[in-house]
């Protein structure tokens, strides 16, 4: 069983609640194995596996709760690594706008943090602090149902829409809650998403905040269904505004200020320099982006709101990137937000300069407990890098990014087909053929060839190819019929 294979046969999982494979062992915790490949933990998922007997993984197939066939748990067994040793993992401590985290995973604001109870049971699970959900002095009335999802085929969500707005609690009981939260969890970083209207709005609420004992305060110039006018992406839109409040509030308080962008915007840059001069110590990017979805099944009213989950995240990264390519906000501190699942997408955003990830779609879906393997998963990266610092990692990726002028135009990487992983599904072939340069050949044998003559290197093929057969070869010079 490959990889990818492996993959597959785990995505079958329904991830339960008190699993009942594990509950059938007599040792090991086949689930949270499961679990952690789903995750992208791959080096640790043997851990959990590794205490069970045959008769114990028998079992615990047995007890599978499935659609059609038990989760092939004594296969994924055999196939997964040694498990890595989680003895002597470097640390995962970073510093943000001055507040020493014990991990970069934050929970952002939104559904998944509206109360004491569930903020305390995200913490108590590993999470480093959390970005409270925003609390205004308005009243705020939801609509119902307020969610819908575009599904992959299993289930899974691609993306998520939401109709959420802000706090249904007082500012009064959000501030005490947060007090609270505070106190019982000392070592945690707490901070207070706030909105207002106006800037006596905005600075009443900072100051209530800071009086409440939070670590620092986030700005929601963001959300993009707001039901007035004038709050929201309304303001983030706008530099002027950005830099207005930003001001008030950084004259209001001492705690760290921290400016939210909304993506609903063409360029990020402007508004995040605006809100760097008004003296925001941090940047969070990017709240959900305005979207249409077309699902009907409970009500046949809808309404543009914000999208989220992985198939936004190449969107936040692209508008973390231009901000940390600024000369004038290189080094800003930096808060990264958008399709966070695996401890491998968080790497990313760190990668592009972010000192904090926030998760939100992701818990919605599947949990606080997903928090494991964040952590761990990253750990196991870095102690197989050598790198001892977290900080190490922050912003190591940016330079590897250039401007479309000064990409290489002059060679090519051709792919390669192993013939021996190759299963002659013929994909790669039908896919050149329709959309990209015929230059793969399918003879009767069922085994793909490419044909150097034609072939342009863009990879169309090793993208489609389920089996991972196609790989790439050394970058040579371009042949002169293509210059």
């Amino acid at each position: 069983m490959n990889k990818i294979r492996l993959m597959q046969e785990a995505s079958r999982c329904l991830i339960c609640e008190n699993a009942p494979c594990t509950s059938a062992c007599k040792s090991g915790d086949p689930a949270r194995a499961v679990r952690a490949i789903l995750f992208r933990n791959e080096a640790n998922a043997g851990n959990w596996f590794a205490p069970c007997s045959e008769e114990d993984l028998m079992a615990a197939e047995k007890a599978c709760i499935h659609y059609d066939r038990p989760v092939r748990l004594r296969d994924l067994a055999h196939a997964l690594p040694n498990p890595v040793c989680e003895e002597g993992l470097p640390s995962l401590e970073i510093d943000f706008c001055g507040l020493r985290c014990e991990n970069p995973f934050f929970l952002a604001s939104s559904a998944i943090c509206t109360n004491y109870d569930m903020v305390a049971a995200a913490l108590k699970s590993g999470w480093a602090g959390v970005y409270y959900k925003t609390i205004c002095l308005e009243d705020i009335n939801e609509v119902s149902p307020r969610f819908d999802a575009v599904k992959r085929a299993d289930g899974s969500f691609t993306g998520f829409r939401n109709m959420e707005q802000l706090s249904e609690n007082s500012a009064v009981e959000d501030f005490a809650i947060l007090s609270r939260l505070k106190k019982d969890f000392p070592s945690k970083i707490i901070i207070a998403s706030i909105m207002g209207q106006n800037e006596d709005e905005w600075t009443r609420l900072a100051k209530m905040a800071e009086e409440a004992g939070v670590d620092a305060v986030e700005l929601n110039f963001s959300c993009p269904q707001m039901r007035y006018a004038g709050m929201g992406s309304d303001v983030g839109q706008n530099p002027e505004l950005v830099t207005y409040y930003t001001a008030f509030v950084k004259r209001a308080v001492k705690i760290p200020v921290i400016a939210k962008m909304t993506p609903n915007i063409g360029s990020m840059t402007p508004v995040a320099l605006a809100a760097h001069f008004a003296g925001a110590d941090g940047i969070s990017a990017i709240n959900t982006i305005k979207s249409v979805t077309m699902g009907g099944e409970v009500s046949d009213r809808k309404m543009i709101s914000g999208y989220s989950g992985t198939a936004i995240r190449p969107i936040a990264l692209r508008f973390i990137l231009e901000i940390a390519q600024n000369p004038i906000l290189k080094g800003a501190q930096l808060s990264g937000i958008g399709g966070i699942y695996t401890w491998r997408d968080a790497l990313q955003f760190i990668q592009l300069g972010c000192q904090n990830v926030q998760v939100c779609t992701a818990v919605m879906e599947y949990g606080y407990r997903i928090v494991d393997d964040l952590i761990l998963g990253l750990r196991t990266y870095m102690a197989g890098r050598g790198i001892e610092k977290l900080e190490e990692l922050v912003g190591e990726s940016i330079s590897s990014f250039i401007l479309p002028s000064e990409a290489d135009r002059d060679t090519v990487v051709y792919p390669i087909i192993d013939r021996d992983v190759c299963i002659g599904c013929g994909r790669c072939y039908v896919s050149c053929r329709d959309g990209g340069h015929q230059a793969i050949a399918f003879s009767e044998d069922r085994k793909p060839r490419i044909l150097g003559a034609k072939c342009v290197g863009c990879h169309l093929c090793r993208l489609v190819c389920p089996t991972g057969a196609i790989g790439v070869s050394k970058r040579v010079a371009k042949p002169k019929r293509f210059l």
